[in-house]
């Protein structure tokens, strides 16, 4: 079985992804929120095993490797959720797991997806040591499989699951699925895959302000890079160059427009979650609440928020909570 990803994600390759996940994880829970009058519906993502929705596409893009492939194990690249997630999936199914990961990643990253047994290799984030490069010299010296942490069909697909599950959810909930899905976005993998689980549904991508790529490239119709001149960014999830093209095809079509939001507008979602849903939420993980909060996007009449990962390093969540950061 051939798993190199040159095919395109479709809406049944999410479905079987979430009946892969469903077998081995509960779903996570979905939490009603009163904004300016409008119930809105967080999807707490930042409560599985591994604090983030990577786990999905994680295990998805695993499970469909051939033994020959388990047996050359994989690489991955990421700051840190995808890490833990194809960390996560690799111990679990007996393949060893290298993933290039920046130095300057959150301490809380690294040592957890040391932790799950993963071999960690540092690259020069701020030098401009580029990462990708990093990881195929690796891949192509152990002969390992790629798991790339946005532009992989399985993956895209993997992630999809949180929309399946969110449509489930808010049937009864809600008296039908999601109309509107808003959903932090980096490289597209999670983006494109609620745009195939919830066809009926507007997706918002929302990034950090200064890496809104993709809103750019929905607004010009072609993938365009962040520009030289980003910001720093509490946001390391959800700093990505640029999409891919495996994503893109799907955004384009399904997106009409994105957002960028402040660094400000973060730390007041990540107060608000903490002070009205308990739920520690990463920076890129409360993008998209931080949208919805500073009134970027008007909720419509079911909508659903992602909140999508949850690993921050104590002291520095402490900071913004008490807000002094």
């Amino acid at each position: 079985m051939t798993t190199q990803p040159t095919r395109a994600p479709t809406r049944a390759g999410v479905l079987r992804a979430a009946e892969k996940v469903a077998a081995i994880l509960p779903p996570t829970p979905l939490l009603p929120l009163e904004v300016d009058g409008r119930t809105i519906w967080c999807k707490a993502e930042c409560l599985q095993p591994v604090g983030a929705f990577k786990i999905r596409g994680a295990w998805h893009r695993l499970t469909a490797l051939s033994e020959a492939e388990r047996a050359r194990g994989v690489v991955g690249v990421s700051s840190g959720n995808h890490a833990q997630g194809v960390a996560w999936a690799a111990r679990r199914l007996g393949i060893a797991a290298t993933i290039v990961m920046p130095c300057d990643a959150p301490q809380v990253k690294l040592a957890n997806t040391r932790a799950l047994g993963a071999e960690v290799i540092l690259y020069d984030r701020p030098g401009g040591e580029d990462r990708d490069e990093v990881a195929e010299r690796i891949r192509a010296e152990r002969g390992a499989t790629l798991v790339h942490a946005f532009g992989d069909p399985w993956v895209i697909e993997g992630q999809g699951s949180v929309g399946v599950e969110i449509a489930a959810q808010m049937q009864p909930l809600a008296d039908g699925a999601p109309d509107l899905l808003v959903t932090p976005c980096g490289g597209g993998g999670l983006t494109a895959g609620l745009a195939l689980a919830c066809p009926d549904a507007a997706i918002v991508p929302v990034e950090p302000e200064g890496w809104d790529d993709v809103a750019r490239s929905i607004a010009a119709g072609e993938i365009l890079p962040v520009g030289p001149d980003a910001p720093p960014t509490a946001c390391d999830a959800l700093q990505t160059l640029a999409t891919r093209p495996v994503n893109f095809e799907v955004i384009r079509e399904r997106c009409a427009f994105g957002l960028g939001v402040t660094p400000a507008e973060v730390r007041a979602a990540q107060r608000l979650a903490f002070s009205r849903l308990r739920l520690v939420v990463e920076p890129g993980g409360a993008a998209a609440l931080a949208a919805v909060l500073a009134g970027k996007v008007e909720p419509g009449k079911r909508t659903a928020v992602v909140l999508s990962g949850g690993n921050t390093d104590g002291e520095t969540f402490a900071r913004v909570i008490s807000g002094s950061d």
